[in-house]
């Protein structure tokens, strides 16, 4: 059984959602936020700082073997699109700190990997979330987002691995599948 830490990057609201997957069977483990709402707004610094020691927290309680993150595409507004990018470099370097390899996914690959087509809508995939892992409600927009990654992963990172075991280059220096990015 892996257990699998999918990771939804957010300046304000991080979620992550963990599940042991075998083979085809997926449990759900536990899932939530990481919220930089208590710091002040200006203070790049304090919220980087909040999702780092948040994401090293839960791979330290859940002990992730691997884990999946979302790449991030440019908005229209650069700005947010930039800061957006330093959250996320703060979720992959609490991830990669902790010896996990990360694997990257669009999120049009991560709603066809759980609703089957890639313009879902946020509502959709909370509601595949909660029946592909039998849970008893829809977890929170950001959560089912890290678990619907993580849900991709464990499907599409087998592929990944045997792709990886049947080149000559090794999967932590260079691997990619339908534009997915593994480190």
């Amino acid at each position: 059984m892996t257990r699998i830490l999918g990771i939804d990057p957010g300046l304000q609201t991080t979620g992550f959602g963990v599940i042991e997957a075998e083979g085809a069977t997926l449990r759900y483990v536990a899932s939530g936020t990481i919220s930089t709402a208590r710091e002040v707004k200006g203070d790049l610094p304090a919220r980087i700082k909040v999702i780092f020691e948040g994401v090293r927290e839960v791979v330290q309680r859940y002990a992730p073997e691997q884990a999946s993150m979302e790449i991030v595409f440019v908005n229209v507004n650069p700005q947010s699109t930039l800061l957006l990018g330093q959250a996320r470099g703060a979720a992959l370097a609490a991830l990669v700190s902790a010896g996990l390899a990360v694997s990257e996914y669009t999120a049009t690959q991560m709603k066809k990997g759980v609703v089957g087509h890639g313009q879902a809508r946020k509502e959709q995939i909370q509601q595949m979330v909660a029946r592909l892992l039998a849970l008893p409600g829809l977890p929170g927009k950001d959560a089912s987002d890290a678990l619907g990654l993580a849900i991709t992963h464990a499907h599409a990172g087998r592929t990944m691995a045997a792709l990886a075991a049947g080149t000559t280059l090794a999967r932590r220096q260079h691997a990619q599948y339908r534009g997915g990015r593994t480190y």
